[in-house]
């Protein structure tokens, strides 16, 4: 979808793409998918990045599986597609913390990356 966002790139909306999205949006939105926070547990903070765009989810331990409280994500700005790996992936956690921040602060929270040498 990232290729949308340049110039002169076509996009059709049919019926069926309008009946794709609500799906999708319904099942991302709805419960059992998102939970209210426990704010009594630690929260987890899962971020990634790839070469065009950041992500991450917050998410809480309900028994023996992660449940998510938020998404978030968004594309990278000319400047930060230049950015090496570890920076991408530390982007990513920047990110999470300014978009979650009032579920973060004052909260225990630990993150979870993929990448290396931001687990050190």
């Amino acid at each position: 979808m990232t290729h949308l966002l340049e110039n002169n790139s076509p996009f059709i909306f049919s019926n069926e793409c309008i009946q794709a999205f609500w799906t999708l949006k319904d099942k991302l939105t709805e419960a059992p998918i998102l939970i209210a926070p426990n704010w009594a547990q630690p929260f987890k903070l899962m971020c990634d990045a790839n070469d065009f765009a950041v992500g991450a989810v917050l998410r809480q331990r309900i028994e023996k599986h992660f449940q998510p409280i938020r998404y978030a994500s968004k594309t990278m700005n000319q400047a930060e597609t230049n950015y090496t790996t570890t920076e991408k992936a530390m982007l990513a956690v920047v990110y999470a913390f300014e978009k979650f921040r009032s579920y973060l602060i004052m909260n225990k929270s630990i993150i979870y990356t993929d990448h290396s040498a931001l687990k050190y």
